[in-house]
């Protein structure tokens, strides 16, 4: 890597943690991706990309949820995938000590070069390895496990109550990324870690597909 022998450096994973002697096994797996830094929180000096790579069965992405949106009894679907995409935002937002801010913005001009949805929130934020976990296909987020981060830090279970604020509206249960391909052809989610400077970016979309 060019280091001078006299110059400091760590290895990190992209959520910031240092690898060590200890945790080398447990952390440097086939396809991590690792930052080589001069201190753990060192600000990237450019941006950094990770593919992600799952397969998925075709119907999960092609029909997209399709089946429980159009068997919603006649009723119009779409509020019912808003609801869906909104319940990350209560989810992420719900430990909150201050004020709890979730917006829906329908954009029709070419910031986004084409028209899109956004769902914007002041939630806790995901890691590079949650946004990764989030993009998989099935995998729910009570049972991520093995070589999957647990996703639970930014998740509250919230008490069986009416539909609510403070509940999961979740209609159909089929998740976020059916409810996007429900209205759209593509997914970009931004997040930061509340506990980290570094912003991630994840984008899904049916033409890379």
């Amino acid at each position: 890597f060019g280091i001078a022998p006299d110059e400091n450096f760590v290895m990190t994973t992209t959520s910031r943690k240092e690898i060590t002697e200890e945790n080398f096994s447990e952390l440097v797996k086939d396809g991590v991706t690792l930052y080589l830094l001069q201190s753990v929180d060192q600000m990237l000096p450019l941006a950094t990309k990770e593919r992600i790579d799952f397969l998925p069965h075709y119907d999960t992405l092609v029909k997209s949820g399709m089946y429980e949106y159009y068997a919603s009894e006649g009723q119009n679907p779409l509020p019912f995938a808003l609801a869906e995409l909104i319940d990350n935002s209560l989810s992420a937002t719900s430990r909150n000590t201050d004020i709890r801010s979730i917006q829906i913005k329908l954009l029709f001009d070419d910031s986004q070069g084409k028209p899109a949805v956004a769902v914007i929130d002041n939630g806790s934020g995901m890691t590079s390895k949650q946004l990764n976990n989030w993009a998989v296909y099935r995998l729910s987020k009570f049972t991520r496990q093995g070589d999957f981060e647990s996703d639970h830090s930014g998740y509250v279970r919230p008490l069986p109550v009416p539909r609510s604020l403070n509940s999961d509206i979740s209609y159909f249960g089929v998740g976020g990324k059916q409810a996007v391909f429900f209205v759209g052809q593509s997914a970009r989610m931004i997040s930061k870690p509340a506990a980290s400077q570094d912003v991630h970016e994840l984008v899904l979309s049916k033409e890379d597909f």
